[in-house]
């Protein structure tokens, strides 16, 4: 069984973002586990601990599922031309934890605009030697969803189902 956790960049319940992550745990496979990280807005803020000190309880968990997870997609908005800051807070988690190391990371950064933030993740993600294994940006995004949350724009659509594939194709090739 594989293992996937998606963390949205919103800590908004009906953020695109959200929307996104949900739509493609429609997609995964049987043999798939997905799970939507949902400790981003308890997480404290982060400090540097010291070598064998004790972490924050909801520290551990999340590094307890990023270090179950054979790989993460990642779907965020862009704030103030920038990472969001508990994204941010997260990743600064795993600094010299090696979490991230070489483990197949789906970047999606959908917002208004975006490039900011995407290009700040892509070189975040980098120093946390995470294994990109395709990124896409979708700007303007609230009008690519109707009414219902569904996303109507087809192209959208077929962009996620290409970066979903290529996430599968990454972790197939690790498991071989």
């Amino acid at each position: 069984m594989k293992n996937i956790l998606a963390i949205s960049g919103s800590l908004r319940s009906d953020s695109s973002n959200t929307r996104i992550l949900k739509l493609l745990g429609t997609w995964m496979p049987a043999d798939v586990n997905y799970l939507i990280y949902d400790g981003m807005g308890v997480l404290p803020h982060f400090i540097p601990f010291a070598e064998g000190e004790p972490l924050p309880p909801q520290v551990s968990v999340l590094h307890q599922q990023l270090n179950e997870a054979d790989a993460l997609i990642i779907c965020t908005p862009e704030y103030a031309f920038g990472v969001p800051g508990s994204l941010k807070n997260l990743l600064d988690w795993t600094v010299g934890t090696g979490n991230l190391v070489d483990k197949p990371v789906a970047l999606i950064t959908a917002s208004s605009k975006g490039d900011d933030a995407h290009a700040a993740l892509l070189k975040i993600l980098s120093a946390l030697s995470a294994q990109v294994t395709d990124a896409l940006l979708i700007p303007f995004i609230r009008s690519r969803f109707n009414a219902e949350g569904n996303i109507t724009d087809a192209s959208t659509e077929a962009e996620l189902r290409r970066v979903f594939d290529n996430l599968l194709n990454a972790i197939n090739q690790i498991n071989e």
